[in-house]
This record gives structure tokens, C-alpha cells and sequence, in this order.
């Protein structure tokens, strides 16, 4: 992890909770996956291109991750996090400790809402229209999540609940008064992806593909882009590091919708290295909860500005490209 990076993380480890810290930080089972998706990158180095004497991008290819309960980090929770987005995109969690509508009007750039499919259809068609009305430009559906994931760390602290007078504001007043639990449901389809385009003229990206084919199909079923995720090694502890699973989800998408990569993400390196590999952008999940934990909205915006300025030096050395043929796995190569 970059130095600046690591010390807002000891920083945000000191002044979190430590049940708080263990619900961001943890993972599913034996943290496998979780592990494996920061090991993923430093398997792998990047054979430079010289004398390429092109232009250099100048913009940063990432988006914040949707993670939930910002106010367990930070008084000021989801709005801190808008406005250290300064710019990028922020898919807003649909556990948003404050109103998708609030989160909007404080955030500088684009917000994402960030959705499961209710079993309940007017329960979902609410939260579609509750994102619309807030001026959301893309609806980003988890699609990993049949059941919740069981994390050890929060089982044995006992977390199962939000502190009093905290809720994930969005479940709140939708198809009757009072909040509502999320719940997830194995029995939702493809037909229910393609129920919830019909609904909607927001961009509908799907979060969650790991197998090729699911990317097939949600390239036929209109996807605007997939992200290539395993939750952050929060969901099932036996699939492999999202950055392993990224080619065969490029290769099977063709460019014919974006592909961004999220998890295990950690420097501006690691989004070359993803970027060489297929994706046309990262997700920035726990890197920002630790900016925000450490110093609210000038933490969130720190850590961007950290990632941006290692990922153009480490272009730059690469010589303003980034391609397949690229990347190498480290060690030696018989």
C-alpha cells in the first residue's frame, strides 16, 4: 500500500471503534479472498514501453465504491464522502447512513445508486424512483448477494445492528411508513434485471460478475457496464481474487460495454495493472473509508489525489499505455 495510504489506515484504525473497524476491514469465513485480492496485484509486474513519444492521460480511471454505514467512520458519514469525491464518481451504498437525496445535493460529481433487487417488486420500484427523483445518473445492482455474507469478525463482536439513531436512511418511508430491513433473495433472475431496465431510463450497470458467461448475459440483457467483484471478500471465501478473474470477463465482454474492476485495490499501480489487463476503470472501496475514518472529507480527497498522482507517474514510466502483452507474472519464467 502506498505510505500516504497506510498511515490514513493506522490512522482510522486508532480512532475507529474496533467493532467498527472489524465490520469495514473484515471479510467472509477464513478472509481468503479478501487476502488474495491485494496479493493478486503484487503477483504481477508491468514490462514498460519506451520512446512511445504520445500524450499522457490526465484523469484518474476510478470510481468509489458503494460501502455501507459511512457514519460508523464519521459523524458526517455519506456527506463527507460526497464531497471528497471532489468530481468522481461515488456509487452511494443503498446502506447509506444518509438520504440518496442528501448525499446528491452535497456531492460534486456524478452519484451512483448502488441497488439490491427486493423480493418485493414495489419495493425496489420505489427505490428506483427515490434515486431517480435524487438526481442519480446510473443505477449500479449488486448481483453476488443471494444470501449475506457471514463475517466471522462481526459474528464474534455480536454486530448485527446499527448504534441508535443510525439506519440505512434509503429503506426508509418506501411503499408504507417506517424502515425497512434490506433483504436479499436467492430467487431473483435475469428476468428481474430485465423487469428493472423497463422501469427505468438510468443506465443499469450490474456489480458482481466474476464468470465469464454471467458477463455474456448481461451484455445481452443491456447492461451500460459490468464491475467485476467479489464484494470485497465479503460474500464466499472460495472464489478467486477479482483481479484473476478480470481477462476472461474482458475478453467475454469485447469492449462492447465498460468493464471496472473492484477489489483489493491499494495504489496507483494496482489501477495500471487492472487497466492493462482489460478494465476500463476501478472501483476505490477501503482506501476511502480510511480517508474518511482519519479525517473526513479532506481524508476521502486525499487518498484520491494519492492514487491519481501514483497511477499517472506509474503511465508515464509505461509510456502512456497500458496493454495485455504488458503485464508479466514476477519471479522467474522458465
Amino acid at each position: 500500500m502506498n505510505p500516504a495510504l497506510a498511515e490514513l489506515h493506522d490512522k482510522a484504525r486508532t480512532v475507529l471503534d474496533g467493532v467498527h473497524y472489524d465490520f469495514f476491514a473484515g471479510g467472509v469465513g477464513d478472509e481468503v479472498v479478501l487476502a488474495e485480492n491485494e496479493a493478486a496485484f503484487r503477483r504481477l509486474a508491468l514490462l514498460p514501453r519506451v520512446l512511445r513519444g504520445g500524450p499522457v492521460r490526465t484523469d484518474l480511471p476510478a470510481l468509489i465504491s458503494p460501502t455501507a454505514f459511512h457514519k460508523l467512520a464519521h459523524p458526517e458519514g455519506e456527506l463527507a464522502s460526497a464531497r471528497g469525491a471532489d468530481g468522481t464518481v461515488l456509487v452511494s451504498s443503498m446502506a447509506s447512513t444518509v438520504p440518496i437525496a442528501d448525499v446528491v445535493a452535497a456531492a460534486t460529481g456524478p452519484v451512483w445508486f448502488q441497488l439490491y433487487v427486493q423480493p418485493d417488486p414495489a419495493v425496489t420500484e420505489a427505490l428506483v424512483r427515490r434515486a431517480e427523483r435524487a438526481g442519480c445518473a446510473a443505477l449500479v445492482v449488486t448481483v453476488d448477494s443471494p444470501v449475506f455474507g457471514r463475517h466471522r469478525r462481526d459474528i464474534e463482536h455480536g454486530f448485527h445492528d446499527l448504534p441508535a439513531g443510525l439506519a440505512a436512511e434509503n429503506m426508509r418511508d418506501l411503499t408504507e411508513p417506517g424502515l425497512r430491513d434490506i433483504a436479499m433473495s436467492a430467487e431473483v433472475s435475469w428476468e428481474h434485471l430485465g423487469r428493472l431496465r423497463g422501469t427505468t431510463s438510468l443506465p443499469v450497470w450490474v456489480k458482481g460478475v466474476l464468470h465469464p458467461a454471467d458477463a455474456v448475459l448481461a451484455v445481452e440483457h443491456g447492461v451500460a457496464g459490468i464491475v467485476v467483484s467479489n464484494h470485497g471478500g465479503r460474500q464466499l471465501d472460495v472464489v478467486p481474487a477479482s483481479l484473476d478473474a478480470l481477462p476472461a470477463v474482458a475478453d467475454a465482454v469485447a469492449g462492447r460495454v465498460p468493464v471496472v474492476l473492484d477489489g483489493g485495490v491499494r495504489g496507483g499501480a494496482d489501477i495500471a495493472l487492472a487497466l492493462a489487463l482489460g478494465a476500463t476503470a476501478v472501483g476505490i472501496g477501503r482506501p476511502v473509508l480510511w480517508g474518511l475514518a482519519a479525517d473526513g472529507e479532506a481524508g476521502v480527497r486525499r487518498v484520491l489525489s494519492v492514487l491519481r498522482e501514483e497511477f499517472l507517474h506509474v503511465l508515464t514510466m509505461c509510456g502512456g499505455e497500458l496493454t495485455r502483452d504488458m503485464v508479466v507474472v514476477r519471479g522467474p519464467r522458465c
